[in-house]
This record gives C-alpha cells, structure tokens and sequence, in this order.
C-alpha cells in the first residue's frame, strides 16, 4: 500500500473512531466503546505504515487536520453541535497551516 493511501486509511479510521467516541457514551455503551479501540488500532497502524514513505510532519499534520475538520463538520451534521463565523475560519487556517507544510516540505 503507498503512503498516500495509507494516510487515507489512517484518516478514516480515525475519523470513524472519533464519532464512535461520541457515540459511546463516555465508554458507557460497549459496542462504539469496542468499535472506538478497533478503529484507533487501525488508524495507528495504517499510519504507521504511512510513514514507512511519508514525512512525519507533514503526514501527521494532513491526518491532524483533516480528522479535524472532518469531525467538525460530523458534530455539526448529526450532533447538532454549534458553528459559527469564527469555527469556520479557525478550521480554514488549520487547512492553510496543512499546505503549507505540504507546500515546504518538497513533496
């Protein structure tokens, strides 16, 4: 699996992760609470292998922000967690922080 893809995947997981969090009720319900560890063993793993081929800084960054933004937008979507002006461009400065590193490192 390239690098790219493994970020992906790490990406994803983690992601999936994170809202089974929400969802497990402070690790009070057993079957997010499960699927929380499962995923984060495949986010750290698939990560693992991402770095095999990518800079950690950039690497770890792109999973950062877009695991960020991703779940902000989910507490937004199917949490009915607030949003506003300000959240949106903080997130916007993650994403431009991101790039640039993107952008420095020569990939």
């Amino acid at each position: 699996m390239n690098g790219w893809l493994a970020l992906a995947v790490a990406i994803g997981f983690e992601i999936a992760g994170t809202t089974a969090m929400k969802l497990s009720d402070g690790l009070a319900r057993p079957g997010p609470t499960a699927a929380m560890f499962i995923c984060y063993v495949l986010a750290f793993s698939a990560l693992a292998r991402a770095l095999k081929s990518l800079e950690v800084g950039m690497a770890y960054a792109i999973w950062s922000a877009v695991g960020t933004a991703v779940i902000a937008a989910i507490g937004v979507a199917w949490f009915g967690e607030s949003w506003n002006v300000f959240k949106g461009l903080s997130l916007g400065l993650i994403v431009l922080g991101v790039m640039g590193l993107h952008l420095s490192s020569g990939a």
